[in-house]
């Protein structure tokens, strides 16, 4: 009977992490767009994973904390996965189900990987128009997190 919790436990870890992976593969498809992925977004992408996890871990005490080796393990996992495969709807399937304040934090997030090069190209900003589509979220917000984004990296 315990084996069994324990199993169940295991594979809830499991599926959250391959949960988490899929949304680290959309920042990674995000940095990569413009073929130039560079040491800058690979932070930022790193710190938006330690924040997700501890927000997750906020919510649901059975999610245990990483270390920052097993974050960046996870990010090169995220990579190899990411490298692998080109459907940007399977990474957005795992967002779409969040709350609106996990959403943003995606999307704020996917916006500085888009803006650490100090330019948005035509092809990120159709990335971002078919993401925003994908996870159900209005345009609109999507132009206040950019533009908010923007005025932040001016002051």
């Amino acid at each position: 009977m315990i084996f069994k919790l324990l199993d169940k436990n295991k594979k809830n870890m499991i599926d959250k992490n391959n949960d988490l992976i899929k949304v680290i593969c959309l920042l990674i498809h995000a940095a990569r767009i413009d073929e130039n992925y560079s040491e800058k977004e690979k932070k930022i992408i790193i710190d938006f994973t330690g924040l997700f996890l501890e927000k997750e871990k906020a919510q649901n005490k059975n999610i245990k904390s990483l270390s920052q080796k097993e974050i960046i393990n996870l990010v090169e996992k995220a990579e190899e996965y990411e490298k692998n495969s080109n459907q940007i709807l399977e990474y957005t399937q795992k967002v779409k189900k969040m709350d609106l304040n996990t959403k943003k934090l995606v999307l704020e997030f996917l916006w500085n990987i888009i803006l650490s090069d100090d330019k948005s190209d035509i092809y990120e900003s159709t990335l971002m128009r078919r993401i925003c589509g994908l996870m159900y979220v209005p345009d609109k917000l999507n132009g206040e997190i950019k533009s908010s984004i923007l005025k932040e990296k001016k002051s």
